[in-house]
């Protein structure tokens, strides 16, 4: 089987972007996920998050769209508005080589007003939350009539969150001569019940891992309670001393009393769940992503859509409920042939989790001595970077490089002292070094970037 794009049925001119994007070959998932797409066929695809997913169904959703209907042809379902917001980016850049293809996300999270307006506009694909699109259907604003490519994404945790109900209202509202692509990190029975229900004879196809996990050491520890264990992960975190690391939670709750906790003890943390308001979340991930926060403090579902690659530490406060999840969780470290460490508090109550996630991971698991108190000698790690927020974006023509230009602009700020830039639709966000961070403040607020002055400030929560 050959795994270039070039072997399959797409159009010269989405091969020919494909070639500019420099993807060259395909991953394991689209060689075997995006012929049998092109054919027409129901696919079932399991596979972990960084496998080229996104590009396989994108690039089938696109392979049956025409243009010249100005109507809702496609519909893409995420479980969180990161996720649709990377989706939807992924599936512009595939469509870069088709002139005046119209994406639209529709989140919750985010004002109704500006959907609307976009939706009277029309588009040919959407990208959003079960909840949103279902609203949207129901008060009669989007119809998806002309579907032709229904695509579930991350579907186990679509369930996992409670979506069924918007799922079935929506799948009631497409046309029944459709295709359905589901892509699941995991199969649980649940999206077995999902499968018999939307699709017809489906093609299944699974990708192992990629992710060589030789590459993490894997940690247990034994707590006795639960009052044990936010001493157990003090002790790890100073033992460990990660510049970034993620900490799971099962329930939102323990998120944020955890990361109130850490922060009262000095730590660079910083929650990220489904009780925080959407702004908020954006915000907790820019910062994480561009090393303002050494630790993120999250649960499965709002870790999903988290894209950063040199992650030191993984902890499972609780284990996970799932032997897969466990194994999503700690694939997120160990990357680009960087070696990571995996820790995970264990308690006698959970004994039957263990026993299931020994059998899957075909190996004895035995606890290890937590580190001693001589660990609390070690320093806290804290932060290489701050954040500011400026109060302007793409609506006012804002570019990172007019950011660059604005803050070298002082010959006292270096280039490698300015770390990420992202620039939202009415504001920016720039990484600096903490040693320049009031210089920064004042060069931006002073100056001028695109002709006029812009506020900024320091994120601090």
């Amino acid at each position: 089987m050959s795994n270039a794009f070039s072997s399959t049925q797409l159009s010269p001119a989405l091969l020919e972007n494909l070639t500019s994007l420099g993807y060259d070959k395909m991953t394991e998932i689209q060689a075997q996920s995006l012929p049998l797409m092109l054919q027409g066929k129901d696919v079932i695809a399991q596979a972990k998050t960084g496998s080229g997913k996104t590009a396989a169904f994108g690039l089938a959703l696109l392979h049956n769209l025409n243009v010249k209907r100005f109507r809702v042809q496609a519909l893409v379902l995420c479980p969180t508005r990161e996720l649709a917001d990377q989706v939807a980016v992924e599936i512009r850049k595939l469509a870069r080589a088709i002139h005046n293809i119209k994406v639209l996300t529709l989140c919750g999270g985010a004002p109704m007003g500006p959907q609307i307006g976009s939706l009277e506009h029309g588009a040919h694909i959407i990208v959003g939350t079960p909840g949103r699109v279902e609203e949207h259907i129901r008060k009669n604003r989007l119809s998806l009539a002309e579907l032709n490519t229904l695509v579930l994404d991350e579907a186990d945790r679509m369930l996992d969150m409670g979506f069924e109900e918007p799922l079935e209202r929506i799948v009631a509202s497409c046309p029944t001569d459709r295709q359905n692509l589901l892509f699941s990190a995991t199969y649980p029975q649940k999206i077995e019940q999902l499968v018999n229900h939307l699709m017809t004879a489906p093609v299944r196809v699974e990708v192992k891992s990629t992710h060589d996990h030789s590459a993490i050491n894997q940690h247990f520890y034994e707590v006795d309670n639960n009052g044990a264990r936010t001493d157990a992960l003090e002790r790890l975190l100073y033992q460990f001393q990660p510049t970034s690391a993620i900490i799971f939670c099962n329930t939102k709750a323990e998120c944020q009393s955890l990361s109130d906790n850490l922060s009262q003890q000095g730590f660079d943390c910083s929650a990220l769940h489904g009780d925080l308001e959407q702004k908020d979340r954006d915000r907790t991930l820019i910062r994480f992503a561009n090393k303002s926060i050494t630790i993120l403090i999250a649960t499965d579902v709002a870790a999903r859509g988290i894209d950063v690659d040199d992650l030191d530490l993984v902890i499972n406060y609780h284990i996970a409920h799932d032997p897969e999840v466990h194994l999503h969780r700690i694939g997120r470290t160990g990357r680009a042939g960087k070696s990571g460490a995996a820790c995970s508090l264990i308690s006698h109550k959970e004994a039957h989790k263990v026993i299931r996630l020994e059998e899957y991971l075909q190996q004895t698991i035995s606890p290890e001595p937590l580190p001693n108190d001589s660990v609390f000698n070690n320093k806290i790690v804290q932060a290489s970077m701050v954040t500011l927020q400026i109060d302007g974006g793409k609506k006012n023509k804002l570019r990172p490089g007019d950011i660059l230009g604005g803050l070298t602009s002082n010959s006292a700020i270096k280039g490698d002292q300015i770390g990420k830039i992202k620039v939202q639709a009415t504001a920016a966000f720039v990484a600096v070094d903490k040693a320049i961070a009031k210089q920064a403040l004042k060069t931006i607020s002073e100056g001028k970037m695109k002709g006029r002055t812009f506020r900024v400030r320091k994120i601090t929560r």
